[in-house]
């Protein structure tokens, strides 16, 4: 090697920071995907997000991802309009798909590796969800986009993604939000809102924080599994929280 090769190698090195997170799952809404638009996909916004998680694959953080699919159809909303209950949350879960699927192709497209893992078998276009699969994925430094929430009905995609992080041992969840944080109240309502730095699982269910829902929040208590809620919309926000500086809150036990 020579003095140029090494120099260059150096200066490689010194740009990834350290992060003391080796692999972690990322949950964003469906509606993080529709940019400005009211319903659908925003193709420069998915492009945006995969841009922002190869950042972070870069340092050589294994990623797992959840993602809603509130911008195409929310089983809940369905069921409130006199829909079915479990056929609505299962026309939900196919929601995810379509999400998940768009990150791939944004992901592969910036040369990131990614599989979507559906919990609905649906081998077409998804792998069925098999842990130690997965588990292999993400040693091989693929990024993993897990689907149809846990595969049945009257869960949402906070449970599935807390009950996925888990099963991957994954050290923290990142939650991606429009806000850098937990607030007390909403602070795009109320502009004295108070920004917690870090906050108890008991305290967001006690004080009903809009974090995640109850049993997503019980369920990271119970395995003392951190969530890191952070706005997504901060251009090198998940990076940079991994690199220890940004805003963001720590729901903690």
């Amino acid at each position: 090697m020579n003095d140029e090769t090494a120099k260059t190698a150096g200066d490689t090195a010194t740009d990834i920071p350290e992060t003391k997170y080796k692999r972690v799952l990322l949950k964003i809404s469906g509606e993080a995907l529709m940019g400005d638009q009211g319903y659908g996909l925003h193709p420069p916004t998915v492009e945006r997000i995969a841009a922002e998680v190869k950042s972070v694959h870069d340092m050589g953080v294994e990623i797992c991802m959840v993602i809603g699919g509130g911008n195409i159809f929310r089983g809940l909303a369905g069921s409130a309009q006199g829909m079915e209950r479990t056929t609505a949350d299962y026309m939900g879960m196919l929601a995810t798909v379509m999400n998940a699927l768009a990150m791939q192709s944004a992901l592969e497209g910036l040369g990131v590796f990614t599989r979507v893992i559906s919990a609905i078998r649906m081998d077409e276009v998804a792998e069925p969800y098999i842990r130690r699969r997965a588990v292999r994925h993400l040693e091989k430094a693929r990024v993993c986009i897990f689907a149809a929430g846990t595969g049945n009905p009257y869960f949402t995609t906070d449970t599935a993604a807390t009950l996925r992080a888990n099963e991957m041992s994954c050290e923290a969840i990142f939650k991606g939000t429009k806000v850098d944080g937990v607030y007390d109240r909403d602070p795009e309502k109320f502009p004295d809102a108070v920004r917690y730095d870090r906050v108890t699982y008991d305290e967001v269910l006690q004080k009903h924080l809009n974090v995640m829902d109850a049993s997503a929040i019980a369920l990271a208590r119970d395995n003392n599994l951190p969530i890191i809620v952070f706005s997504l919309d901060e251009p090198g926000g998940f990076r940079g929280i991994l690199a220890g500086r940004g805003t963001y809150t720590t729901v903690h036990g």
